[in-house]
């Protein structure tokens, strides 16, 4: 499968919470935590599970940089 977002971090998923409408994925991506929100169908359709190694891809109109 080709995918036009170029910025693809391998990560592990640390925890799950499902909710009616909406899970919260937390991943692991090399010792820093990452949150995605995604449909609880998409996650029941990716039959995610704690300890699953996954690919994050992000893709922003932006990314903002703070010192």
């Amino acid at each position: 499968m080709q995918i036009s977002a170029r910025n693809q971090l391998n990560a592990k998923i640390t925890n799950i919470k499902k909710g009616p409408v909406s899970t919260e994925v937390t991943l692991d991506v090399s010792g820093q935590t990452m949150v995605s929100v995604i449909t609880t169908g998409s996650a029941d359709s990716l039959n995610l599970n704690i300890g699953d190694t996954v690919k994050a891809l992000v893709k922003a109109s932006s990314v903002m940089i703070m010192k």
